[in-house]
């Protein structure tokens, strides 16, 4: 018996997409991931090492670094406004984080699990759909307006 190669590959193909998360999604999750990393250190902050509050730092730094790279090196993806916010959001972080190195205190630490957990919820909400998107028409029209017959 033998199978179609073509119609084997389509459907790993569409399993495989379907598996695949979402890029806002895979994004948000990360986020999240360093939110709560950040809080655990919050949490325990009298037990952290200055090693411990570093890595933490480093990981959601690293990450923001993700989102400042592709708000610069890819300027015709996303509005100059949004762009713009999200340099300046990174450029916040970054300061952030190195003031809370140079001068540790867990306090500093809150609006870093804020921001990644309000990012991060905006970019796991479902996106509506297009407004350029066509509409159908309603059941039983055509898209020119007439009622739709059938023979």
């Amino acid at each position: 018996m033998s199978k179609n190669p073509h119609a084997h590959a389509a459907g790993k193909y569409g399993k495989t997409a379907k598996e695949t998360p979402d890029q806002r999604d895979l994004e948000g999750q990360l986020l999240l991931k360093a939110a709560n990393e950040i809080q655990k250190l919050h949490d325990n902050w009298d037990m952290a090492t200055p090693e411990d509050i570093d890595n933490i730092l480093t990981y959601n730094r690293k990450l923001w670094m993700l989102f400042f790279d592709t708000a610069i090196e890819n300027p015709d993806d996303r509005p100059v406004d949004l762009r713009n916010n999200i340099v300046n959001l990174c450029n916040f972080i970054f300061k952030r984080s190195l003031n809370i190195l140079s001068e540790p205190s867990k306090e500093k630490l809150r609006v870093l699990v804020d921001i990644n957990r309000q990012i991060a919820a905006g970019l796991m909400t479902a996106r509506p759909k297009s407004a350029d998107a066509p509409v159908p028409p309603p059941h039983g029209q055509t898209s020119s307006g007439g009622t739709a017959t059938t023979a």
